[in-house]
């Protein structure tokens, strides 16, 4: 049955895309309803009336996103139905090559992944009819939009099925193409050309060492499938480099530093609802792919491999916060925070390989299910954030945190479902984001059992690097809530600002945020679910997570911590009705509305508030080093000699250290050689000649 639903979910986004196209041609019905008009163009007959424009136009945008939908409940019912059974079902389809089918599989580690690509597919299938009315009658076809989006979540789904090396290159591939197209859909600015090269260059590049990687496998194996790849017996040399090549390979589709650069370019400038799909779900499938490559495929897990991931990791979740600390743009922040959470994933995951290697199973297990949960939880408040920050632009068309301000007074449904997914990111009780977070402390807490003192001292450290990430990510989005939702508005379309009509732009994050407050409050039976996946891959159960019933948390054991976040969701509702009972049912004192206190300034305006950069400043300070700044002061000056001062403009700009040092001295040596290599190319017929003949010679003495 799940392996049925699985192929529904293809089915569905394959579809999804047809129909995305098809929709180009005007229906029967409306070539008819567009005919009575010309027939009768003052008073049409009823059935023209019927039929308005307006309603085929409702039909275009509404049939993809439908579908779309409907692919999201199929993978999520697959998942389910995989993970409660901890079954593995296998298929070959007559694709492919005549000498090589494709070769189908869903398990617990893929049916968990399906899961975490359904739950925020089907909250933009609610919110996508509503956001793309703004490209229907724009200059960039709408059909196209609907096209590669269904071929890019198909291309996910065949990634997660995939069974053999073969398959899952042609659906990596799929994925990247199409949502190379998505990230190019507004073409006409050239900054998105720019974005949308790189992530292509990227992921290309990326493609070609996790090809190198199956290659390495496939070399000591018998063949292209996951089963012969399992089979093939490495040296720890070979392992090593089969490794390094799939860190290289899903680490650039994951965004891990310092090959980064191409997220926060990428992400930001791609539609909404697709942000929505990279940043949440597509770097979740390269986080699976490195997990079916390391703990799956390769037959040995070597303790040097998880400090590496734990080092990239935990470099990768500070600083991605810290570039995301000093960002204006909403989105782009929102990128970069992407970097600084699955940092934190592959935190999670090089504990794991060090317990694993080191014998601890128990302790390798809990910080695999601390990744994985963390994993569904990022997906879940980052695509809400995505959608929450596309309604902003899509009725505000305001980028920039400085020019926003007072939102919560304009749009307060919205503003009440951010908030969500703001104290979720910030990793604050009892929402999700904070139980996986406290989940791989109590991993790294564990580090005192294992023997190796390096190993010991590294994992501390590791462990405040993450406390550390999390107190400036909780930093960030006071930033973000605090400068676009609270205050006064600073630019004339965000003062008048108001909540969206579409019912589904509101529902599909709102879907989203109830899932952040189950899992956080909830978050036992979902980890308890997991128990397949982690026989699958560790060969062990946590046997202690419910010991002292399914309210509680025990990761390691009950006299060593516990956590009870349906309890502390009731004491923190009990303190606010104690608090709302003593301050103002009892004292019967009614609340005054009247204007803040403006300190004697005579009337507060915008320009009292802090800004977004003020805000960020002192961490911009302390943190110098790390980034590379550009600070500008203009004066005007005014009077005779100009000697008075009157109006002073200050701008700064933060540099990414990584696209400094790494991308544009690559980009200027590529460029270089191009240049160099251009040369070859005389024009003249006799030089070609000779190229052909000294090749033609070359080759018989290479041949002989």
């Amino acid at each position: 049955m799940s392996l049925f639903l699985a192929y529904l979910s293809v089915i569905a986004a394959l579809a999804s895309a047809l129909v995305a196209v098809a929709t180009r041609r005007r229906t029967g019905l409306q070539r008819l309803a567009e005919a009575i008009g010309r027939r009768w163009p003052q008073e049409p007959p009823a059935v023209a009336r019927a039929f308005p424009q307006a309603h085929f136009a409702v039909f275009r945008r509404f049939r993809p996103f439908a579908l779309l939908g409907f692919s999201g409940i199929s993978a999520v019912l697959a998942g389910l139905d995989t993970l409660q059974s901890g079954a593995v079902l296998t298929d070959t389809l007559p694709l492919g090559l005549p000498w090589l089918n494709w070769h189908i599989r869903i398990d617990p580690l893929a049916g968990f992944f399906l899961c975490v690509l359904g739950l925020p597919l089907i909250a933009v299938s609610l919110y996508g009819p509503g956001y793309v009315r703004e490209f229907e009658h724009g200059k960039h076809s709408l059909s196209a939009l609907g096209l590669f989006t269904g071929l890019f979540v198909a291309g996910m789904e065949l990634v997660l099925l995939a069974d053999d090396a073969f398959v899952f290159m042609i659906a990596w591939e799929l994925m990247s193409v199409a949502s190379y197209f998505l990230v190019a859909y507004q073409h006409d600015h050239a900054a998105n050309r720019r974005a949308a090269f790189l992530y292509l260059l990227m992921a290309e590049i990326g493609a070609i060492a996790i090809i190198l990687g199956f290659g390495v496998l496939a070399g000591f194996g018998s063949g292209l499938t996951f089963d012969a790849l399992r089979g093939a017996s490495l040296s720890p040399g070979w392992a090593s480099v089969a490794f390094v090549l799939g860190l290289i390979g899903f680490g650039m589709k994951a965004g891990l530093v310092p090959i980064h650069a191409w997220l926060p370019e990428a992400h930001p400038v791609a539609p909404s609802h697709v942000s929505a799909l990279m940043s949440g779900v597509m770097l979740k499938i390269a986080v699976y792919g490195f997990i079916r490559f390391s703990f799956d495929l390769l037959d040995r897990i070597l303790w040097q491999w998880g400090v590496l991931v734990l080092i990239i990791g935990s470099a990768s979740a500070v600083l991605g916060i810290l570039y995301a600390l000093q960002q204006q743009d909403l989105k782009r922040l929102l990128a970069y925070s992407s970097v600084e959470n699955i940092g934190i994933v592959f935190l999670a995951l090089g504990l794991a390989m060090i317990f694993l290697s080191s014998g601890h199973t128990q302790l390798g297990t809990l910080g695999l299910v601390a990744a994985l949960l963390h994993s569904l939880n990022h997906a879940l408040f980052k695509s809400l954030l995505f959608l929450g920050a596309g309604a902003i632009l899509h009725q505000t068309h305001e980028h920039s945190l400085e020019n926003m301000g007072g939102l919560i007074h304009r749009m307060p449904k919205l503003a009440a479902v951010f908030l969500v997914g703001t104290l979720s990111i910030a990793a604050l009780p009892p929402l999700n984001g904070f139980v996986s977070e406290w989940l791989i402390f109590q991993t790294a807490l564990q580090g005192s059992v294992i023997d190796s003192g390096v190993l010991r001292s590294l994992i501390p450290t590791a462990s405040a690097v993450l406390a550390l990430t999390s107190a400036l990510a909780a930093t960030c989005f006071v930033k973000v809530y605090g400068v676009a939702f609270l205050g006064l508005p600073r630019s004339h379309h965000i003062a008048h600002a108001h909540e969206v009509h579409h019912r589904g732009m509101l529902a599909g994050p709102a879907l989203l945020a109830v899932c952040c407050v189950l899992f956080g409050v909830l978050p036992t039976p979902l980890i308890n679910g997991l128990g397949s996946l982690t026989r699958q891959l560790t060969g062990f159960v946590l046997p202690n997570i419910s010991t002292l019933g399914w309210l509680w948390l025990t990761p390691v054991a009950p006299e060593i911590a516990s956590y009870a976040p349906a309890l502390v969701l009731l004491a923190i509702m009990a303190v606010g009705w104690v608090c709302y009972f003593l301050l103002y049912r009892r004292t019967r004192i009614k609340p005054r509305r009247a204007e803040p206190w403006d300190c004697g300034f005579g009337g507060l305006t915008s320009r009292m508030q802090y800004t977004s950069g003020a805000f960020s400043m002192p961490i911009r300070r302390i943190f110098e080093p790390v980034f590379e700044i550009c600070e500008t002061v203009e004066e005007h000056k005014e009077g005779p000699a100009q000697s008075r001062v009157t109006a002073l403009r200050y701008q700064f700009q933060v540099l990414d250290r990584a696209w400094l040092t790494l991308y544009q001295p690559s980009g200027r040596a590529v460029t270089k050689l191009a240049r160099w290599v251009g040369r070859l190319q005389t024009g003249n017929i006799r030089t070609y000649l000779g190229y052909s003949f000294v090749t033609l010679i070359f080759l018989l003495w290479v041949i002989s």
